[in-house]
């Protein structure tokens, strides 16, 4: 186990959550919903802290619908100036205690023009655009099969509750760039160009470390902006006010899905 692995082991006590899910901006109060929970900061287990408004930096691990999970609140970003190591060390430790499932949700701009603010989209494929890999400089080189990066018996079961909880959920590629700037128009086009339907700062290298893990990766976005054919502003807090209002939307998709995951 690594360190961080032991540290949260010895937070976690007795329990051994089989899943983790991970929520991006303006969805941290899905954590409110966890029951019995063990609180541990990212630094009490010898993890680095979340800096991001929007982002506690803790794990919340309990049940929560029927499932016994590890809620990871708060991530770390490539544009902090970190590296990919320091990104996707909460999945490597949640890896290490013995979770086997992963359920990676993100805050996206929407790139394709059927889609609308508050849209869930449940992610097929992505584009790894940052210039970074977390498996990049281990030897030897774990060269890791990602043509099912997202697994599609976690995307049909995604689909099945979103149906049973009355939510409209949709498919599409996800486009992981560094970031902290907002796309360009000219960057927009690119992008669709190349078959991107959803476009933000987080997921990939967290879904690359855990496939390496041998985790299943279920990832979910939620689209609080969508750029039309020239562009159009966005704001952080436009993303953190929309998030909020359609937390609840993907909170029930969850509630439907997590059960069957137990």
């Amino acid at each position: 186990m690594t360190p961080a692995g032991d540290g949260l082991a010895a937070r976690l006590g007795d329990r051994r959550p089989r899943v983790l899910v991970t929520l991006g901006s303006g969805l941290g109060a899905l954590a409110d919903d966890v029951a019995d929970p063990t609180v541990v900061p990212f630094a009490d287990a010898g993890l680095p802290a979340a800096g991001v408004p929007g982002h506690e930096g803790r794990f919340v691990a309990g049940r929560l619908h029927g499932a016994g999970v590890l809620v990871q609140q708060g991530r770390l970003h490539l544009y902090e100036g970190v590296g990919a190591a320091a990104v996707t060390a909460c999945v490597r430790a949640a890896a290490a205690v013995g979770v086997d499932t992963f359920v990676v949700t993100n805050a996206a701009g929407g790139l394709r023009s059927t889609l609308r603010p508050g849209d869930l989209l449940c992610l097929t494929d992505h584009l790894n655009l940052t210039g970074h890999n977390p498996l990049a400089g281990l030897w030897p080189p774990p060269f890791v099969d990602m043509a099912d990066a997202y697994d599609p018996g976690l995307r049909g079961q995604a689909h099945e509750a979103a149906a049973r909880a009355g939510e409209r959920l949709v498919d599409g590629v996800y486009a992981g760039v560094l970031g902290p700037a907002f796309e360009t128009p000219a960057e927009v086009r690119m992008l669709r160009a190349m078959g991107a339907d959803a476009v933000g700062m987080s997921t990939v290298a967290e879904v690359v470390a855990a496939r390496a893990a041998g985790m299943r990766v279920l990832g979910l976005s939620l689209v609080t902006n969508v750029h039309r054919g020239t562009g159009a502003p966005t704001a952080h807090d436009e993303v953190l006010r929309v998030g909020r209002e359609a937390g609840p939307r993907l909170a029930a998709v969850l509630r439907a899905l997590l059960p069957r995951l137990a």
